[in-house]
C-alpha cells in the first residue's frame, strides 16, 4: 500500500484529528477514507443510505403519463 504525505496547517491539522477521534478512527484511515470517497469512480449511496428513512408505506409511487416530444427543426 503506498504511503503518502501532505502539510496543512497547523489549525487544520487539529481540526483533522478532532474529526478522525469523534468518528472513532486513526488519523491515517480517517484521511484515507476522506481521500478514497473523493476519488472513487463509484459516486453511489453509500451501504445502507436509505435504511436510515425507513420503507414507503403509502400508496406505490407513479410517474404520471409523460406529454408526447416536442418537434423540432432539422438544424442545417
Amino acid at each position: 500500500m503506498t504511503q503518502l504525505h501532505c502539510y496543512v496547517p497547523d489549525d487544520i491539522a487539529q481540526q483533522v484529528q478532532r474529526r478522525a477521534s469523534q468518528a472513532g478512527l486513526s488519523l491515517s484511515r480517517y484521511l484515507a477514507e476522506l481521500v478514497k470517497r473523493d476519488v472513487s469512480p463509484d459516486k453511489d449511496w453509500p451501504v445502507a443510505y436509505f435504511d436510515n428513512f425507513g420503507q414507503w408505506e403509502g400508496t406505490p409511487l407513479e410517474r404520471p403519463e409523460q406529454p408526447p416530444l416536442e418537434e423540432r427543426l432539422a438544424l442545417k
